[in-house]
């Protein structure tokens, strides 16, 4: 980005556009003295000029009357590539009827000088435009700047507040025994899933990276099971189980107690995937006993994430299953049932999923 200095000396250009010779060495004259000049003959030249280098020029002087093309001309073409709000153009000419005057008005000119000029009004009156034009070109870059760094600082709230986020779900899953790996395998295969199969179809890349950071969240509720039963290495009695089940109610009601996490575009995802990412398709599930189509796109993909995940690795309380096995369980619906369509939709990427793996392996 240019600073004022810079800006000043590539900008301290005028262009003088007028077909008589004599009219241009008298504005010639007239400006030398306060900016470089330039000349074209004729309108086509003159366009062609600022086309070419927008940035050179601080203002153009214009006369209507012209060969090959007119001043009013000149000014559509330029209107019409959006010129003139960033070039004060100025009509000096003698043909200053009330007709040519309104149609230059309205397509934007700065103004309208009638020949002969008087030097000391023409100079004061385009050296005003001018200052104003660099003022207001000042004003934007810091407007800019100040634009840019509010967006870094916006830029690094979201990250820090991701990075939380990141670390609470973390910290939960080392509490029952797993590695913070799970959370962010989670989030990876329901990012996938969404992104590379029908399956996400009617979500943008944003909606789908809001949703991989809710699905972060899926287990926060865990944190207020006990840890005899969290950690229990064997089968949870039907007591037990009743008791893990409450993780789900526990975790959309720990995050709609954050109120800095209600502000944030993830929550809505997040809440309803703590809450319903043990739902199941037929509405065996928990713990609202939701059915088909009642259950969020978001919620199915992390329950199928969650399952493949806690299938394909070693838990407290049993040992990782082959990749065989895995989608074998999943195909049969030994660990319930899930939509139809997202299973073949998962089954469609699971090779690219299993990579996760193969990497944690090595």
């Amino acid at each position: 980005m240019m600073n004022d200095t810079e800006l000043y000396f590539t900008q301290n250009t005028i262009l003088i556009v007028d077909d008589d010779e004599i009219n241009r060495g008298i504005l010639d004259n007239l400006f030398s003295a306060f900016y470089e000049v330039e000349e074209a003959e004729n309108g086509e030249i003159g366009l062609s000029m600022i086309q070419e280098n927008q940035e050179k020029y601080c203002a153009v002087l214009l006369d209507v009357v012209m060969p090959v093309m007119d001043g009013l001309e000149v000014l559509r073409r330029l209107k019409a590539r959006g010129l003139l709000e960033k070039i004060p153009v100025f009509l000096i000419t003698a043909e200053a009827s009330d007709s040519t005057m309104k149609e230059a008005y309205r397509l934007g000119v700065m103004d309208v000088i009638s020949k002969p000029v008087i030097p000391y009004i023409v100079i004061r009156r385009i050296n005003s435009v001018v200052e104003l034009f660099r003022a207001r070109k000042r004003l934007g870059n810091v407007v800019e700047q100040q634009q840019s760094k509010l967006l870094a600082q916006a830029e690094k709230i979201i990250s820090l507040n991701q990075g939380m986020i990141e670390s609470l779900s973390t910290a939960i899953e080392f509490r029952s025994g797993e590695s913070g790996e799970h959370v962010r395998r989670i989030r990876e295969i329901t990012e996938y899933i969404l992104k590379h199969t029908e399956f996400g179809e009617g979500l943008n890349e944003e909606q789908i990276r809001q949703i991989g950071l809710g699905a972060i969240m899926h287990d926060v509720g865990k944190i207020a099971i006990p840890d005899a039963i969290l950690n229990k290495p064997g089968r949870l009695t039907a007591e037990e189980f009743e008791v893990m089940k409450t993780h789900t109610l526990q975790g959309a009601a720990l995050l709609e107690k954050i109120p800095q996490l209600r502000e944030q575009e993830a929550y809505i995802y997040a809440y309803d995937i703590a809450r319903h990412h043990h739902e199941r398709f037929d509405g065996r599930g928990y713990p609202d006993g939701l059915k088909g189509e009642e259950i969020t796109p978001w919620a199915q993909v992390v329950s199928i994430a969650d399952v493949y995940d806690a299938l394909s690795c070693k838990r407290v309380y049993k040992d990782a299953f082959s990749r065989e096995t895995v989608v074998e369980m999943i195909r049969d619906g030994q660990c319930g049932t899930f939509n139809p369509r997202l299973l073949d939709c998962f089954f469609s990427v699971e090779e690219q999923l299993y990579q996760l793996y193969e990497k944690k392996e090595k």
